[in-house]
């Protein structure tokens, strides 16, 4: 593929950065380039100010609300907003929902809740997880009863991304025992506000607690939030995961930590001079350089392909694993420039208004999350592990 910018592409980029330097709130972008975490209000402030823009459903076509670009135009929209340090886009409901109710939801789930995800009327998170089924999701053994006009759900999902802020979950469900496990799994759409659901956090290593526990206790669910046909939940799911697992691969976030890490590479001293003259550290920071040229080459490849039509498949598992490597790479590598300011993690610190002073410049303390944070990456999505089993099978046919 042909990988120079032409002129329109050209005004594009530069059409998205005299946006984002007029909208872009500065509150927002100096809490990103901190390292500060964000809140409810901060995600819902940047959504509404792209929904307005037309530019929050940016692999939406424009039927839907969407802004219809091409693979091109999303990958030049990623570059900025990383660049300009604008929080990421939430993307349970717009990235992964949005496509599934797209393809498989009726009409009437379409109109319903497309737009409702647009305006922020709700916030999604993914009920996939469970104690059981991580990586192998087709053991989840949470389960939906059919009575009447409604399911019955009992079960438990974990590592739910930001559920304490959501108002719906997109869950998989088990309908069915007979056969494979595959074959008895539903795709459910429930309300976080139905008696019997719980939410509890769990704190991580970096100290926020991002993820939740998700109980289900007798949760009755209208039979019309069922999405495609009873039964057939793994295709859906499956379709969701390839989405899912092309934006793992954060092309747009690995280049911005990247300009970060030589940043803090040309600060920090060694041997009396900068590290980034260090010939041991410039060739790591040079090979890790060279992997994301290349998975941002091949990023672009599959999502081309994408907008023709074709769903991602195993391509998503090769970006998946190249791109969670290279950004955790990245993430040792600034931890390793920070050197002995690592040591001391206050997590407290990253909080808006703490009065915590952080030990060491500015820069230490995020470098330090960012690498107990992204640990999770090679995990979620389906682990690094499974994603070569994929590979091996769709691929090589071993």
């Amino acid at each position: 593929m042909d990988l120079t910018y032409t002129d329109d592409q050209k005004a594009f980029r530069d059409e998205v950065r005299a946006f984002l330097d007029e909208k872009l709130p500065k509150r927002l972008s100096d809490k990103v380039a901190g390292g500060k975490r964000l809140t409810k209000e901060d995600y819902e402030d940047w959504h509404a100010i792209l929904n307005a823009q037309g530019w929050l459903g940016v692999n939406w076509p424009k039927e839907h609300g969407g802004t219809g670009w091409d693979a091109v135009q999303r990958h030049i929209f990623e570059e900025e907003t990383t660049r300009a340090h604008a929080p990421r886009i939430v993307p349970f409901g717009l990235n992964m929902l949005g496509p599934v109710l797209m393809k498989f939801g009726s009409k009437e789930q379409q109109a319903h809740y497309l737009p409702r995800i647009l305006n922020g009327d709700d916030w999604w998170c993914q009920g996939y997880s469970e104690p059981g089924a991580g990586s192998d999701l087709a053991s989840v053994k949470t389960t939906a009863v059919r009575e009447g006009e409604h399911y019955i759900v009992n079960g438990q999902k974990t590592w739910t991304t930001l559920g304490q802020y959501a108002n719906m979950i997109f869950c998989l469900v088990r309908t069915s025992k007979d056969g494979k496990p595959q074959e008895g799994i539903s795709f459910l759409l429930i309300d976080m506000d139905t008696p019997g659901v719980t939410v509890r956090p769990i704190v991580l290593i970096d100290g926020e607690a991002e993820v939740n526990e998700v109980w289900f206790e007798d949760v009755k669910v209208p039979a019309e939030n069922l999405v495609g046909e009873e039964n057939k939940g793994w295709t859906y799911a499956k379709y969701l995961l390839t989405h899912e697992r092309t934006n793992i691969a954060g092309v747009g976030f690995a280049t911005s930590a990247l300009a970060n890490l030589k940043r803090i590479a040309g600060l920090e001293q060694s041997g009396g001079k900068p590290l980034i003259q260090n010939p041991f550290f410039a060739a790591k920071m040079a090979q890790v350089e060279i992997d994301l040229m290349a998975m941002a080459t091949t990023n672009l490849r599959t999502i081309a392909a994408a907008a023709a039509g074709n769903a991602p498949g195993a391509e998503s598992s090769m970006l998946k694993i190249k791109g969670t490597v290279i950004r955790q790479e990245i993430n040792a590598l600034t931890r390793q420039a920070v050197g002995p300011y690592a040591m001391p993690f206050v997590s407290e610190a990253l909080d808006e208004g703490a009065n915590v002073e952080p030990v060491g410049p500015g820069y230490a303390l995020p470098a330090t999350q960012s690498y107990f944070n992204n640990r999770k990456l090679s995990i979620y999505g389906g682990s690094n592990e499974v994603q070569r089993q994929i590979i091996s099978k769709a691929i090589l046919e071993l």
